[in-house]
């Protein structure tokens, strides 16, 4: 087991490695030059534009731009935004507990609302109650979040006033935006539950408990749902960096703080030390919770701890 755990950490720091080359480059292939996007009118002026290029270090190659930016990364100086006026690092601060906050909220909402969808399909399968909780899982996975949040606000932001309208961050103000955040994977998890808990109806250790007159309650509980949770689980690892994503996009249409009034405005700003920041950290986030997901699996089922 340390072995194992040692190997994916190596994984996880490999991984980081990986993705901060890979955005560092890609920033940099977006046409434009952010001397000339900071400096707005004045950008005709060769002298200031160059100057501006020695002060952010621009002029350098880029080998030495890297380097230098991620040596400054394992310090935990993610550099200063030349768009913000601030270090990223207190961008960061400011703005990613918004973003984990919804994260978490919509996950919460898409495990539950995706198992009780799943479990119901599973249980009534080939019945009026099957055909309505996969109508309804899909209907959510077709629906674009952008749209979908629009519309919740038309309901029930401005036709009926319960919730803020935008830039909410209190508990009514997290709503809306945890529901559309949620609904796509809510109608994924569905279907994937459905399945799961019919694979686990058929297993042979199922049959047997239920030849033995056990209650369908204690049936479902200890034997069913505790084998169809380990694949789920699986998916939770997947959808969280999925999650953090969709995040910026809910975050834009509700005006929200968060990684998404960062990202978006940054990659327009050609701020490459905010993008590569909010970037890098979602890659990293999403490699730790997957790391932590594998590590639960022996928890779940005590057959992968003995092997």
């Amino acid at each position: 087991m340390g072995r194992y755990v040692l190997r994916r950490l190596a994984a996880i720091v490999a991984l980081a490695f990986g993705i901060s080359i890979l955005v560092f480059l890609i920033i940099r292939l977006i046409p434009g030059d952010p001397a000339i996007a900071m400096l707005g009118t004045n950008a005709g002026d060769a002298a200031l534009v160059e100057r501006l290029h020695r002060q952010l270090g621009l002029d350098q190659p880029m080998h030495v731009q890297y380097l230098g930016w991620i040596g400054g990364v394992l310090k935990g100086d993610f550099g200063y935004s030349y768009g913000y006026q601030q270090s990223v690092s207190s961008l960061l601060a400011l703005n990613f507990p918004a973003t984990i906050q919804l994260t978490l909220a919509g996950l919460g909402l898409s495990l539950s609302f995706g198992l009780i969808l799943g479990i119901a399909a599973a249980l009534w399968r080939n019945r009026g109650a099957d055909t309505l909780s996969m109508g309804v899982a899909l209907s959510l996975m077709s629906m674009p979040s952008f749209w979908l949040g629009l519309l919740l606000i038309l309901a029930f932001a401005v036709t009926l006033p319960w919730f803020d309208v935008v830039g909410g961050t209190s508990l009514k103000g997290l709503v809306l935006p945890a529901v559309t955040l949620a609904a796509g994977s809510a109608g994924f998890n569905a279907r994937f539950v459905r399945s799961s808990v019919i694979a686990a109806q058929t297993q042979r250790h199922v049959l047997t408990a239920r030849a033995k007159g056990i209650t369908r309650v204690q049936l479902f509980t200890r034997h069913v749902l505790r084998n169809a949770l380990l694949p789920i689980v699986t998916i939770v690892g997947l959808q969280v960096g999925q999650l953090l994503s969709g995040a910026v996009i809910v975050e834009t249409v509700f005006s929200r703080p968060g990684i998404g009034r960062l990202l978006v405005p940054g990659i327009l700003a050609k701020d490459y030390l905010t993008v590569q920041a909010v970037v890098l950290i979602i890659a990293v986030l999403y490699a730790l919770t997957n790391f932590i997901v594998d590590l639960l699996y022996p928890a779940l089922d005590p057959r992968i701890a003995a092997r």
